[in-house]
């Protein structure tokens, strides 16, 4: 938690950039894994309640009454039985005081602030306890909640939470640096015969030991062909590779970092030569951001660059630019150079990615394979906080598909692409902080990522 002036300040901002009405946040429940007494733990606030009301409790709304001048928070307080189990808990008025909040009511009285004369601001819920409190406030059925949501309210919390302030900037910091820990973690114990599993967990345990968790799913596979691989009981092999995508959430931040390593821990010529196109990828877009820059240009510009090295490989053909146009590139990188990033591992994306990672001058194309999948393509600013993160991957389903069908062929070695299905990904992924005349990595310490830097590692600590 932050000073109390920053959520007073927050709230008196968020006031007058929606202008009239009143502003409901809903803070989220605790999740029942497999029955009502066994949730998910430990449970997550919602990021917006967290940016404006501060407070980690379950069961609570924070309202801001713009037109009368008022803020309250509602929620019931934790009564002996829970206490028993759970242990002491502030009251709700406690909890408020602490972050500027002078005014508290029971929940039943939320449904007072509610007049269907007045206009109600919300987010779009993404949890169904929310959709059905709202349906029992408001009327409005779940089907129609995302579409009724305020988009005054969602491009105000954009425009807010979109720009990081020095002391979120220092936990972000924070967490990338147990991130480096999570990483080198990784890169110390993978060789032949251990399972993706145990490494899986290991990573895990350092997020879970330091920090407040995982800030996503750990992705550990040597199919780094698949984008969200989990870990399975299969042992590393020699020869193959092995990504690491992993972060951790510590003082309501994320890091997020995506790492590749060969299992014997030397690269082989031929992943050596798509290791070093996604390195040279990778270095491009840290050279080039910078505030007024589209990230949308720097995402096409990478994706260019990719082209004319897998040309150098016989993978690709043909002139670069229609390549890139015809959307050819997304056969080895079918999603986005990156994403904002903060309180979210993908910072505000249940807003709506079209409000966070764009604006007038910049919207995705959704009907082109890979393009449809940017979530970020916005001018850049001071201050933003994205990730930086290329990738080439080799999918057999895709080749085979787009093979049969003959999509891309002019641009396309299918041929020789035929001989790279057993090769799997790499993605090398690192964050960045937007500042006054470029960008700069975030965190202490660079997980190793030259190739020569992760050898070296590896045979230094895996003993």
């Amino acid at each position: 938690m932050f000073s109390i002036d920053t959520y007073i300040k927050r709230r008196q901002e968020l006031k007058k950039l929606v202008g009239k009405g009143v502003i409901i946040l809903f803070g989220n429940n605790d999740s029942p894994a497999n029955y009502p007494a066994n949730a998910y733990a430990p449970m997550r606030q919602d990021s917006s309640f967290l940016y404006y009301f501060g407070q980690h409790r379950d069961g609570l709304v924070g309202v801001i009454d713009i037109d009368n001048d008022e803020e309250i928070i509602f929620g019931d307080d934790i009564d002996v039985e829970d206490i028993v189990w759970m242990g002491f808990t502030p009251s709700v008025a406690d909890l408020a005081a602490e972050v500027g909040v002078k005014k508290t009511a029971p929940m039943k009285e939320l449904a007072k602030v509610c007049s269907p004369n007045r206009e109600i601001h919300f987010l779009p819920p993404y949890r169904f306890d929310t959709k059905i409190q709202i349906m029992d406030l408001l009327g409005i059925h779940p089907s129609q909640q995302k579409e009724k949501a305020s988009l005054q309210l969602i491009k105000a919390v954009v425009k807010m939470r979109a720009t990081k302030e020095p002391q979120e900037i220092e936990a972000i910091e924070r967490a990338c640096e147990i991130g480096y820990m999570m990483h080198t973690t990784a890169q110390k114990l993978i060789r032949p015969g251990v399972t993706e599993r145990y490494i899986g967990g290991q990573v895990d345990g350092i997020a879970r030991s330091l920090a407040q968790g995982n800030s996503f799913a750990t992705i550990f596979s040597q199919h780094g062909e698949i984008m969200h691989g989990n870990p399975s009981d299969a042992k590393l092999e020699a020869g193959r590779l092995a990504l690491c995508d992993a972060g951790c959430e510590l003082d309501d931040y994320c890091s997020d970092h995506t790492r590749t390593m060969p299992v014997t821990g030397k690269f082989t010529q031929r992943q050596l030569e798509i290791y070093s196109i996604v390195e040279a990828c990778h270095d491009y877009a840290i050279e080039v951001a910078k505030p007024g820059v589209k990230y949308m240009d720097v995402h096409f510009a990478v994706c260019r660059l990719m082209t004319e090295r897998l040309k150098e490989l016989g993978l690709m053909k043909g002139d670069t630019d229609e390549a890139v146009e015809a959307g050819a590139h997304a056969m080895f990188l079918p999603h986005g150079l990156g994403h904002m990033m903060g309180m979210d591992v993908h910072d505000m994306e249940g807003l709506g990615q079209i409000y966070v990672g764009f604006d007038e001058e910049t919207r995705p194309n959704l009907e082109q394979f890979g393009t449809n999948c940017l979530r970020m393509g916005r001018k850049l600013e001071e201050g933003f906080v994205i990730t930086d993160e290329p990738g080439i991957y080799f999918i057999p389903q895709l080749i085979d598909e787009w093979k049969a069908s003959g999509h891309c062929k002019e641009f396309l070695n299918f041929e020789k692409l035929e001989t790279y299905k057993d090769f799997g990904g790499i993605r090398i992924e690192d964050d960045i902080l937007i500042t006054k005349d470029g960008c700069r990595f975030l965190g202490k310490n660079r997980i190793p990522y030259h190739p020569k830097d992760v050898e070296e590692f590896m045979a230094k600590n895996n003993q």
